[in-house]
């Protein structure tokens, strides 16, 4: 098995941490398009419109070729809805780590190398929204290496640096469609504390939820 060791960023990692970031955020899209497929409207928008079209058209060919545009329209919308997230994320804090992370007060940006190869990323700083609490940011772990520990080595690390710098919780934001994140965060102590759909137009219209974590460091130290 290999080696792991998780260390702060350096500058020479930054490639590699931008595309962790996008392969990891591309890889939702299918689960995602799925959740819009479940969702009543579309569901309706799809049987009239095929049934509309069957009844005027008196043909299956039309119907059957307006729901797979209407489709692709539904998939196009999704990967824009990501496409749009990750170039925000790149001009926000991804282009730029050490002067958001490093240079900044209680944050920090680690990654996880195996053999000299960065296969996994996390960050913390103060949460725009709850300023008292450490946000964790940024976790990504390579589908190489995951189930190896790493995505749980990550979330210690940034638990004991908020532990250190005296902040009383961590708190998080996931998606709907990241079942698996959302059962390893539980796995390491966080509560669900709410749900809120993404206030974008897209997001709306395709009933996106958004899950807020919070990991409660004083009842950790209670009962230790």
């Amino acid at each position: 098995m290999a080696s792991i060791q998780i260390r702060k960023y350096r500058d020479v990692d930054a490639e590699i941490v931008k595309e962790l970031f996008t392969l990891g955020m591309s890889e939702h899209v299918p689960s995602s398009f799925t959740h819009v497929l479940k969702q009543p409207l579309t569901q309706m928008l799809l049987m009239v419109t095929f049934c509309a079209l069957m009844t005027s058209s008196k043909s299956f060919l039309l119907p059957i070729l307006a729901v797979t545009l209407l489709l692709a329209g539904v998939r196009q919308m999704v990967v824009y809805m990501f496409n749009t997230y990750i170039e925000t994320s790149l001009s926000k804090d991804l282009n730029n780590i050490s002067e958001t992370y490093l240079q900044q007060k209680n944050s920090c940006f680690w990654v996880a190398e195996s053999d000299g190869q960065v296969v996994g990323t996390v960050a913390c700083l103060p949460a725009e929204s709850a300023p008292e609490f450490l946000e964790l940011k940024r976790m990504s772990v390579h589908r190489s290496h995951r189930g190896m520990g790493i995505a749980k080595a990550l979330c210690r690390i940034v638990a004991d640096f908020t532990r250190e710098r005296g902040f009383p919780a961590v708190i998080l934001y996931t998606s709907v469609v990241q079942t698996d994140a959302q059962k390893l965060y539980e796995h390491m102590g966080f509560t669900k504390t709410r749900e809120f759909v993404i206030p974008e137009l897209p997001a709306k219209i395709m009933n996106f939820t958004l899950l807020e974590y919070r990991l409660d460091l004083q009842k950790d130290k209670e009962r230790d």
